[in-house]
């Protein structure tokens, strides 16, 4: 009878193999690897711990780490909604700044659920990450105290207010009302008096500072709000539709829309078109975000661009200054860049 030998597993590369490779001592390696800061080694000494650890193939443990420093060596990224294109680009930033880190990233998706928010800051809280960035819909102070009096770093996609910075919570955004204030005020620089919004999930950040600067922009123009103009809704393709359809419902028809993200606007093309109305001949349209899609629609989408994949590395960027000591400091707020793109969905009533 034949016995079966199974061949021994591969042992994983060590730091100890890579000093012996590399002819240093195991220090050494650990601050190549771990960029340890103030550190000084000699370029010949670096290049030959990396070209060591390649030649091995090591890749850093990071359990092990976690151990010897009582970490996770994780951070998580709470955003509200996985299947706009919008979010994926962002935690594409939080990724490589925690990866340059040595952190692994965990990414929850609430469907901007209060619930479902509720219990990815509960896994938050009960030690699974060392911090966390997130974009906040229905978390409120007094729920954000409880994870960071657990010692969870926090920095919020958000606009500053008194409440975050009394609980010395870190954020950064664009200034949304300013972004939508842009917006409208391109279409009432083009003519446009009866500019109509679809607005998104009542009582949301997002949403009620695109309606504030949409609010500001009419009344710089001295025009007077109708509130049935303002249609609520889910920001998904879904909740542009459904709120076109209810603003193609009124007489007179607005002239232009502005939608409160990039979604929302291409939902609502597709009630214009099904109305038979021409964009921007008969009504001119504004999106947010810039993803991809708004370039590739027919007529391509003005919108607001937020480069959400600088802003995550500045959030990552953020939480882990505070992660490592570097910012010890009262909460800070960083404000990113914004820029309308100016596209075929209002462009041919500008030329006229």
């Amino acid at each position: 009878m034949t016995m079966a030998v199974s061949s021994p597993t591969k042992r994983r590369p060590t730091q100890g193999d890579v000093a012996r490779l590399a002819q240093v001592s195991q220090a050494a390696v650990s601050y190549v690897l771990n960029d340890s800061p103030g550190v000084v080694l000699t370029p010949e000494t670096r290049q030959r711990v990396l070209e060591a650890a390649t030649t091995l193939g090591y890749v850093p443990n990071r359990a092990a780490r976690a151990l010897r420093t009582s970490r996770t060596m994780t951070v998580a990224c709470i955003i509200p909604d996985i299947t706009n294109p919008y979010y994926p680009w962002l935690e594409r930033g939080v990724q490589d700044v925690a990866e340059a880190h040595g952190f692994g990233l965990v990414v929850y998706n609430t469907d901007g659920d209060a619930e479902k928010e509720r219990r990815a800051l509960h896994s938050a809280r009960e030690g699974r990450v060392d911090g966390l960035i997130m974009t906040p819909f229905h978390v409120n102070a007094e729920t954000m105290a409880d994870v960071t009096g657990a010692g969870v770093q926090v920095v919020l996609l958000a606009q500053a207010t008194t409440a975050w910075n009394a609980q010395g919570i870190d954020t950064v955004s664009i200034d949304n009302v300013a972004a939508a204030r842009a917006a409208v005020n391109h279409l009432l620089d083009l003519g446009h008096s009866r500019v109509a919004m679809v607005a998104g999930i009542t009582g949301t950040p997002p949403r009620e500072n695109r309606v504030l600067g949409y609010r500001k922009a009419l009344a710089e123009h001295h025009i007077r709000p109708e509130e049935q103009l303002i249609r609520a809704g889910e920001f998904t393709e879904r909740g542009g539709y459904e709120g076109t359809r209810e603003l193609l419902r009124m007489r007179p028809l607005p002239t232009a829309i502005f939608a409160a993200n990039d979604l929302m606007a291409i939902g609502a093309m597709q009630a214009l078109r099904e109305a038979g109305l021409v964009i921007p001949d008969d009504i001119a349209l504004v999106g947010f975000d810039n993803i991809a899609a708004a370039s590739l629609v027919h007529p391509a989408l003005t919108t607001i661009d937020q480069f959400p994949q600088p802003l995550g590395r500045r959030a990552a960027e953020m939480l882990f200054a505070r992660l490592e000591g570097f910012e010890t400091g009262p909460a800070i707020h960083n404000d990113a860049q914004f820029e309308l793109v100016v596209r075929e969905s209002t462009r041919r009533q500008q030329q006229a």
